[in-house]
């Protein structure tokens, strides 16, 4: 008889669920700097990766260009990035401006109060078991898609 414990219902819609709710109590205190939280992502990016040109950027970030365009429109109207020429007359690339990095800076700082929130409503203990879960998880998901391709057709 098999007593071992059988996850019950539906992956995805749990992670998703769970996804959900972290992203409102992030969103919530970025909210107060007038940033969304892929823009924090995005002003990151530029400020660690910086200058480079949309294609990278998009790349790095796990975005399709076109996504990226319409994610830089915005940042670009408010004056936190730039757009200038890239060594090249045809390329471009993206950097932060100093008011870029101000707000970024507010932000990181309301993205901490965000991550110490959580902290405290779940727990330190179980934040720390939750992010190795996710780090095994991502690891187990990944060397599966460097398999090579006979192994997948056997």
């Amino acid at each position: 008889m098999n007593t071992a414990v059988r996850p019950q219902g539906c992956t995805n819609f749990k992670l998703r669920q769970l996804m959900r709710r972290i992203a409102r109590h992030y969103d919530a205190e970025l909210a107060r700097t007038g940033l969304k939280t892929t823009q924090y992502s995005l002003l990151s990016h530029v400020l660690h990766l910086g200058p480079l040109r949309p294609v990278d950027l998009a790349r790095e970030m796990g975005l399709t260009p076109s996504t990226l365009t319409r994610n830089l429109q915005p940042m670009l109207a408010a004056g936190w990035l730039e757009m200038a020429e890239g060594p090249d007359a045809r390329s471009r690339l993206v950097s932060i401006t100093q008011a870029g990095r101000d707000k970024r800076s507010e932000a990181q700082r309301r993205w901490r109060a965000a991550q110490e929130g959580l902290n405290a409503l779940l727990g330190i203990e179980r934040v720390a078991t939750l992010h190795a879960l996710i780090d095994d998880s991502l690891a187990l998901l990944t060397a599966g898609d460097e398999e090579p391709q006979e192994e997948h057709d056997a």
